[in-house]
């Protein structure tokens, strides 16, 4: 590969710039006679369960799998152009549109927060010396736990009580050494989306010189449209996405970082070789392939946040129920929030206390469930919040 031009050069961490990526056998050659890999030809000893009787190996379990996930980087770009196309998302125009050279494809989007910090941010944040990131809480725990693995400052400007980015007071906080500043877009545990206009301002300062990375993990839940549209309009903008929610596919663990083509670059060439397995690739093709169901799903998911909500609002212990753009809803409750949330968890109904989060006090986070699960829900909050309150 090419050392990358363009912003990437000019923020990547000079021992990445000149990596020599690991060449891996498929990198060459994945058809024919393979005996370059040292693979065992013989077949796997083992399948999928549903795959074993009849036995169906057409996944060819015993090579190694596509390095680089052409099909299901191809497939996502489809998706997200044709969305991007709909809404109107930067003018909605070709040319705001992603090709399979903008997007990375890796083992949930941990794995490419992980690797964005690990090409950018030079270490040695203990030793008084190194770069940082920039995180605007209360925000999503892992760049704060990725930047701390990888000896890395954290710099930090909240949200306002309200969930909206302090855009000027982020612009006089970045300094030289603020390589990469997360924005969560439907933000967690806030549930509010983040306005384009927004990541245009930031993206285009001439006050910030690193890259905004848009976390968009709830994307598929929210009517603001997808950064995806502004990825190729802007030299600094990552859009982090993943099949964990919408998706449904928790489980096999599949994410996307999807920038500018140098930026890519850089993520794939610091990679592992074959990241991604083939049983998660062959998951994610499929629903890829299905987005009707998931556009269905999410409608369903949307009716039961607008009913469960309904139904939070009238509860007279319940003070506020955010806005949600996402599959969950954040809410407040007048006293006891951790142990309601705590005897709840003991009978077999389990929230997510919040509490301990910048403008979360006595805080709830509820993932929107089956309609049986939200009721259960709302029944057993109610009966635990009248015993926690007795005491």
């Amino acid at each position: 590969e090419s050392t990358p031009a363009g912003r990437a050069a000019l923020l990547a961490r000079p021992n990445v710039l000149t990596l020599q990526p690991y060449r891996c056998a498929r990198d060459d050659y994945d058809s024919g006679i393979l005996l370059d890999a040292n693979e065992n030809a013989l077949g796997p000893t083992s399948l999928p369960t549903n795959s074993l009787d009849p036995y169906d190996n057409g996944m060819e379990l015993e090579r190694y799998p596509d390095p680089y996930q052409r099909r299901v980087k191809q497939l996502l770009c489809d998706y997200r152009n044709g969305k991007t196309s709909a809404s109107g998302g930067g003018n909605g125009e070709s040319s705001n549109y992603i090709a399979p050279e903008n997007v990375f494809c890796g083992v949930g989007s941990d794995e490419a927060i992980d690797l964005l910090i690990r090409i950018f941010c030079a270490p040695g944040h203990t030793s008084g010396v190194g770069e940082a990131i920039m995180i605007t809480p209360p925000t999503y725990g892992m760049y704060k736990v990725c930047a701390n693995v990888n000896d890395v400052g954290i710099q930090s400007v909240p949200l306002t009580p309200d969930f909206d980015l302090q855009i000027p007071e982020i612009l006089a906080a970045v300094t030289p050494q603020t390589k990469l500043l997360f924005i969560c877009s439907p933000g967690n545990p806030t549930s509010k989306s983040i306005p384009l206009s927004d990541i245009r301002t930031l993206a285009s300062s001439p006050l910030y010189n690193g890259l905004v990375i848009v976390d968009e993990a709830y994307i598929d839940f929210s009517s603001t449209p997808s950064s995806t549209s502004l990825v190729t309009e802007y030299d600094n903008v990552v859009v982090l996405q993943t099949l964990s929610k919408a998706f449904g596919l928790a489980g096999i663990r599949c994410g996307f970082a999807i920038g500018p083509a140098d930026v890519i670059q850089l993520m794939n060439n610091v990679k592992a070789p074959y990241n991604v397995n083939k049983l998660t690739s062959d998951a994610a093709n499929n629903a890829l392939k299905n987005t009707a169901l998931l556009e269905k799903n999410v409608r369903e998911v949307l009716e039961q946040r607008e009913l469960v909500g309904r139904e939070l609002e009238g509860i007279d212990f319940v003070l506020k129920v955010y806005p949600s753009d996402a599959n969950f809803l954040l809410f407040r409750v007048k006293e006891k929030a951790n142990e309601v949330y705590k005897m709840m968890a003991d009978r077999g109904i389990v929230s997510r206390f919040r509490g301990r989060e910048l403008h979360c006090s006595e805080c709830i986070r509820v993932t929107i469930g089956t309609p049986e699960e939200n009721s259960k829900f709302l029944d057993m909050l109610k009966i635990v919040y009248g015993e926690a309150t007795k005491k």
